[in-house]
């Protein structure tokens, strides 16, 4: 049985360098990582999981739970995570939900199951009450907008306050008719219901008048469903300047569908969106969006995981992402 020891003596390093390469440990230069790696597949090394789990108790993996990868917002933030994992010594294991509440709790078995060292669960569709949402030392940390109380860590994104201060924004520029594109989903707890009480604060708080009629909704919150809901909104034959939409991917498509009806960003429109995706500094006009620090999150929340391995007893805690308006070519 090839050792690690066999694999430091061919590519000429310590024990430690070769486990600090195999675990994915910071403060190995890329050169050495790679003869590192090069001795393992020569030499056919393979880790035992099952002998280190029981020696450390951990498998050196977090797992990660969104409702769908293939969203621009889940990748950016997977690809933020498995950064930050990986500077504290994990590797990420990434399942999809598709945002429904047993796939979730299944997510959450699969990490017990899977011996994961702990799980960042993107929480959308499980009521907060189920029973089978057992909190304890497990490190479990969520994400979203859900109310878990003081049952798991959470980290929440600046819903509320980013959509008020891009409703805000759309003010201080002269709009006065500023409609809505967002989700079906206006009931209970979620991104929707939160972001549309920001840009209704918004208006409140600036002397506007809420008008029902600037309510536009975006199934599934897609590009297609975007464009669907620009189309009705122009045709409805309400006097708008200004759109906030619930994210980039509906302002996408929400611009498509005013230019196919003649009308114009910003020259007749202004149109803000939220999340700061790549594509939102590239399209024409360019985006302006709430930018919520997708970075700080995924560190946040390994920062959380971490704290409670090593502190199983902790109380749970609760952080709120810092954002910042992006201000781009839609808006001026």
């Amino acid at each position: 049985m090839v050792t690690m020891s066999d694999v430091a003596k061919l590519s000429g390093v310590s024990k430690m360098t070769v486990s600090n390469v195999i675990n994915g440990r910071a403060g190995v230069s890329d050169q050495v990582r790679r003869r590192v790696m090069e001795a393992v597949r020569q030499s056919g090394y393979r880790v035992n999981v099952s002998a280190r789990t029981l020696r450390s108790g951990r498998t050196g993996v977090i797992g990660l739970a969104v409702p769908e990868i293939d969203r621009p917002y889940f990748g950016r933030l997977a690809a933020h995570v498995i950064e930050q994992a990986r500077e504290h010594g994990f590797h990420v294991a990434i399942e999809q939900t598709g945002a429904v509440a047993h796939r979730e709790i299944d997510a959450i078995d699969h990490s017990y199951t899977l011996h994961f060292d702990g799980l960042i669960l993107s929480a959308v569709g499980v009521d907060p009450q189920d029973t089978r949402l057992a909190s304890g030392d497990y490190p479990i940390v969520m994400l979203g907008e859900q109310d878990f109380g003081a049952k798991f860590d959470h980290v929440a994104m600046p819903n509320e306050e980013g959509t008020k201060a891009a409703t805000a924004h759309l003010i201080d520029r002269g709009c006065r008719r500023i409609a809505i594109v967002t989700g079906n989903t206006l009931d209970g707890v979620n991104v929707v219901t939160r972001r549309y009480q920001g840009y209704l604060a918004a208006l409140t708080e600036r002397g506007l008048a809420p008008d029902p009629a600037l309510l536009f909704t975006a199934e599934g919150m897609s590009l297609d469903s975007g464009r669907d809901a620009a189309h009705r909104l122009v045709d409805s034959g309400q006097e708008v300047d200004g759109v906030v939409a619930v994210s980039d991917t509906v302002a996408q498509g929400v611009l498509r569908g005013l230019a196919d009806r003649g009308v114009r960003v910003p020259e007749d429109v202004r149109l803000i969106g939220y999340d700061d995706i790549s594509e939102s500094a590239y399209m024409v006009p360019s985006l302006s969006t709430v930018a919520p620090d997708h970075r700080w999150m995924a560190a946040k929340a390994v920062e959380l995981v971490t704290a409670r391995l090593q502190d199983p007893s902790r109380p749970a805690r609760e952080h709120t992402a810092p954002f910042e308006l992006m201000i781009r070519e839609s808006t001026r």
